[in-house]
């Protein structure tokens, strides 16, 4: 007995292990880990529950993927351009990636160009080396000495053309999330005919029957576990993205307009969770040299 216990004890341990590692390697690979434990938790449940109940190849259909998976992406490019597909499914690895720039950051990245302006003048702002295009642009315009309402129009449109750009990805995957049960009712129906077809014949009438139920299932399956949740969490990752710019078009406002920099920080500040906020003193505003 207590060999048996130190042995289920043993095994305990190895799995916390082995999760741990995998954690460790995913996060090492600056990827989001909510969203591998959401798919291979949603998927290791579906998979026990079957495995317990039955045989796992009993759930295996050729016919019923084909309708599925080939119809859902048939229908898709059907409704949008190639070059939007293409650009959802690239866009699917950011579901992945790992969490976008902490709006904090953004906010102390505009308190450090405030102080650069004040004591160097807008023009050297110019000289600001960054990997944001948007911010680039909004440095471009304060070095220029364009006005307020020149700024403010140039990075709205800035944002708007941004949102319209992501809508449609994200649309891409929603409206596959309506396809594939559709396509699951679809084989649903192709198999009932070819069962009712057959009556005559009963070794056929599995195998339709098969086809029918579990075309259903894939096209839920593929809906509830990957295309609905990807479009939710691309839009989540826009969110993100949009309060970020906005921080840096106000920031950029609030520059021209040669604003305090506590002012600059109250004002941008807004825009995050209080529970979320970082005070000022707790902020890296440390100038790059």
């Amino acid at each position: 007995m207590e060999i048996l216990s130190y042995s289920i004890s043993l095994n305990h341990h190895t799995v916390r292990l082995r999760v741990l590692i995998f954690l460790c390697e995913v996060k090492k690979l600056n990827m989001d880990i909510a969203s591998f434990i959401g798919i291979i938790s949603g998927l290791s449940l579906i998979i026990s529950a079957i495995y317990i109940g039955g045989d796992l190849y009993n759930f295996v259909n050729i016919q019923g993927l084909m309708i599925v998976f080939g119809g859902t992406i048939a229908t898709t490019l059907i409704t949008f351009q190639f070059r939007d597909v293409i650009a959802a499914f690239k866009a699917a690895y950011f579901v992945f990636s790992k969490e976008k720039e902490d709006p904090n950051e953004a906010v102390a990245t505009m308190i450090k160009l405030s102080h650069i302006s004040r004591r160097k003048g807008l023009l050297e702002l110019s000289k600001i080396k960054t990997n944001s295009l948007f911010l680039k642009k909004a440095c471009g315009l304060l070095a220029d000495g364009s006005s307020e309402e020149v700024i403010r129009a140039a990075l709205t449109t800035e944002i708007q053309s941004l949102q319209m750009r992501h809508f449609i990805v994200q649309d891409v995957f929603r409206k596959m999330g309506i396809y594939a049960p559709a396509f699951g009712m679809l084989g649903t129906l192709i198999g009932l005919v070819q069962m009712l077809s057959r009556l005559q014949e009963p070794s056929n009438i599995g195998p339709a029957m098969a086809v029918a139920l579990l075309t259903t299932f894939y096209g839920s399956l593929l809906s509830t576990l990957f295309f609905l949740p990807i479009a939710g969490k691309l839009r989540s990752r826009t969110v993100i993205e949009i309060i970020n710019l906005e921080i840096h078009r106000e920031g950029a406002i609030s520059i021209i307009k040669n604003n305090n920099p506590v002012i600059i920080y109250e004002k941008l500040s807004s825009f995050i969770s209080s529970r979320l906020r970082k005070p000022m003193a707790k902020m890296n505003l440390k100038q790059e040299k």
